[in-house]
C-alpha cells in the first residue's frame, strides 16, 4: 500500500471506514431464508453474529438474558451498575434525566461507589439460572483483582475490554496483568481487545484469545478520537485484524483466533460491512440504545464518559424506536438501517449469493 506524505517529517496510509466501503452485488442471489446467520466460538453456537456490548446503558441482566434467548451474547459489564447496587433502577432514572455538563459529573459520582464481589456473582447467577451463555466483561485494570470471583460464580466466556488492550502493557507503577499467565489458567475462553492494527492482534491471539474484538474510539458515546487523538477506520482495522488472524492460523498449525469488530456498528448495513471486511461477529452498542426496553432510557454512555480523571466518552441520546426484538428481527418502520440488523444481513448475504458467515468474508468490495 502506497504511503501518503503529510509532510517531509511523515508518512501515512490510506485507512477506510464502513462509510467508504460498499459491498458487490454477485451473479449468484438466494433467498433469505436459505442463509444461515449461526457461528461458534470455542464450543458454544449462536444463531446470529451478535454480541451487545458491556455498557450499561444497553445490558443489564434482564436484557442479556433476552439477547441470549434470542440467539446472540450479551455481555454484562461487572464493573457496572448492576455490581455496585442492589437495585440501580433510581440511578438510572437520575442518569436519564441529567442536563449538559452535569452528566459527566454526576456519572463520574455514581460510579465511584465499590464494586461488590457479592453483586457480581448475584447477577451470574441470574443470567446462569435463565440458561442462557453467561458472558461478563472487566476492563484489564480490575481483571486480576476480580477475575477469580467471576469465575467462580460461573461464567462461561470471560471478556477483557479496554479502549485498546496490548499483550505487552508495561507500568513501574504495579505488576501488569500477564495475559497470556493469565487466559492459560482459566478453563473458560477470553475474548480480548481492543486493537486495531496486524501486530497487535498478533500478539494477542498468541496470548491464547479465544476471540480478539476489533475497534477502539469509533463507538457513538466515544471521545477518545477528540481526547487523545487516537482513532483507526473500522473497516481497515477489521481487514488488518483477519490478515492476522489468517497469519497466526498458519503459525499456529490451525488454531483459529474470532475476529469481532467493535466499534462504528450503528446501522444493519455496518452489520455486513464488518463481516465483509473479515469479521466472524460485531459487538453491538448504539443501536441497542434505541430499544424501548434498554436499561439506558434512550441514553447511551460507556464506562470512558465516568473515568476519574479523563473521560473519553459522554452520554448521547436516541430516538427510541422499538424492542430489542424488533430491533433485531422486525419488521422495521424506519428505512435507516436501525432496525431489524439480522434480517438485513441475512438480505445482504442472499443478495451476493452466500449462505454461511465464513463464506460472505469472501464477498468482493469496492471503495466508493
Amino acid at each position: 500500500m502506497t504511503d501518503i506524505e503529510i509532510g517531509r517529517a511523515k508518512r501515512a496510509r490510506r485507512a477506510y471506514s464502513f462509510d467508504d466501503i460498499a459491498i458487490v452485488p454477485s451473479r449468484r442471489t438466494r433467498d433469505p431464508e436459505e442463509v444461515s446467520t449461526a457461528w461458534q466460538i470455542d464450543a458454544y453456537r449462536f444463531e446470529i453474529p451478535v454480541l451487545a456490548a458491556p455498557m450499561d446503558s444497553v445490558m443489564s441482566p434482564t436484557t442479556a438474558i433476552a439477547l441470549g434467548r434470542y440467539g446472540g451474547l450479551g455481555v454484562l459489564n461487572l464493573e457496572g451498575l448492576w455490581t455496585r447496587y442492589e437495585d440501580p433502577d433510581p440511578l438510572l432514572e437520575e442518569v436519564a434525566g441529567l442536563q449538559g455538563t452535569d452528566a459527566t459529573r454526576r456519572l463520574q459520582e455514581i460510579y465511584r461507589e465499590p464494586i461488590k464481589a457479592e453483586l457480581v456473582t448475584e447477577r451470574l447467577r441470574e443470567m446462569r439460572e435463565a440458561g442462557v451463555t453467561v458472558a461478563g466483561s472487566l476492563s484489564p485494570a480490575r481483571t486480576k483483582e476480580l477475575a477469580k470471583a467471576v469465575v467462580d460464580a460461573g461464567v462461561d466466556m470471560f471478556v477483557i475490554r479496554g479502549t485498546t488492550v496490548s499483550a505487552e502493557h508495561v507500568s513501574s507503577q504495579a505488576e501488569p496483568l500477564n495475559l497470556k499467565e493469565f487466559i492459560y489458567e482459566l478453563d473458560v475462553p477470553v475474548i480480548v481487545g481492543g486493537c486495531a492494527t496486524h501486530q497487535a492482534a498478533l500478539h494477542l491471539m498468541r496470548t491464547g484469545a479465544a476471540g480478539v474484538l476489533v475497534g477502539f474510539g469509533g463507538g457513538a458515546a466515544h471521545t477518545t478520537r477528540t481526547v487523545l487523538g487516537v482513532a483507526v477506520p473500522m473497516a481497515s482495522a477489521v481487514a488488518d485484524v483477519a490478515a492476522a488472524r489468517r497469519d497466526y492460523l498458519d503459525e499456529s498449525g490451525g488454531r483459529y483466533v474470532h475476529v469481532i469488530a467493535d466499534g462504528s456498528i450503528g446501522k444493519s448495513g455496518d452489520v455486513a460491512k464488518a463481516i465483509a471486511c473479515g469479521a466472524d461477529a460485531v459487538m453491538v452498542g448504539s443501536p441497542f440504545a434505541r430499544a424501548s426496553d434498554a436499561p439506558g432510557r434512550g441514553f447511551h454512555w460507556g464506562t470512558e464518559a465516568h473515568h476519574h480523571d479523563l473521560p473519553r466518552g459522554q452520554r448521547v441520546q436516541f430516538e427510541t424506536i422499538g424492542t430489542l426484538e424488533e430491533i433485531l428481527f422486525g419488521p422495521s418502520r424506519v428505512a435507516d438501517g436501525t432496525m431489524n440488523l439480522v434480517g438485513a444481513l441475512r438480505r445482504s448475504m442472499a443478495t451476493t449469493g452466500y449462505t454461511e458467515v465464513k463464506e460472505f468474508q469472501r464477498v468482493e468490495v469496492v471503495v466508493e
